[in-house]
C-alpha cells in the first residue's frame, strides 16, 4: 500500500519508531566499541535521545488507530510469526471459495436439471419454468 494512503499520525510514529530502533542499534554498537569516557559521553547522549523519541512516541500513539484482529495479536502474543497467520487465512479462504464454488456449480446444475425435466414432462409449464429460472440467474438448457 502507498505511504499516503495512510494517515498522518501512522507515518509519523513510524518514522519515531525508526529514530528509536536507530537509537537502541548505536547503543549496542557503542556499548560493543567501548572506549573509556569518550564513549561513556556518546552513550549518554544516545540515551538522552532515546528518552526523547520515546516521549514523543508516547504523544503520537494515542493518534494513531489500527484496527488489528484479535486473532493476529494472540498469534504474535505466542511468538508466532503474523506471516504466517496471513498465509494460512489466505489458504483458508481459497479453500472456502472453492467449496463454495462448487456447491453453487452443483445448484445450478440441479436447477437446469430440474427446469428441463419439468419442461419435458409438463410441455405447457415451459414459459413459467423459463421464466422463474432466468429471473434466479440461470437458464434453461434447450430440450
Amino acid at each position: 500500500m502507498a505511504a499516503e494512503n495512510f494517515h498522518p499520525a501512522i507515518l509519523t510514529a513510524e518514522a519515531q519508531l525508526k529514530d528509536i530502533v536507530q537509537n537502541l542499534y548505536n547503543l549496542i554498537v557503542q556499548s560493543y566499541d567501548h572506549r573509556g569516557g569518550q564513549t561513556q559521553e556518546a552513550m549518554k547522549r544516545e540515551i538522552q535521545s532515546l528518552i526523547q523519541n520515546l516521549l514523543k512516541l508516547s504523544r503520537t500513539a494515542p493518534d494513531v488507530h489500527v484496527d488489528i484482529p484479535p486473532e493476529v495479536t494472540n498469534y504474535v502474543e505466542n511468538s508466532r510469526n503474523p506471516d504466517i497467520f496471513t498465509r494460512e487465512f489466505v489458504e483458508t479462504v481459497q479453500r472456502m471459495n472453492q467449496m463454495l464454488k462448487g456447491r453453487s456449480d452443483a445448484l445450478q446444475m440441479l436447477q437446469e436439471q430440474i427446469a428441463w425435466q419439468l419442461t419435458n414432462v409438463i410441455p405447457e409449464l415451459k414459459d413459467d419454468v423459463t421464466r422463474a429460472v432466468e429471473s434466479s440467474g440461470g437458464k434453461v438448457p434447450a430440450s
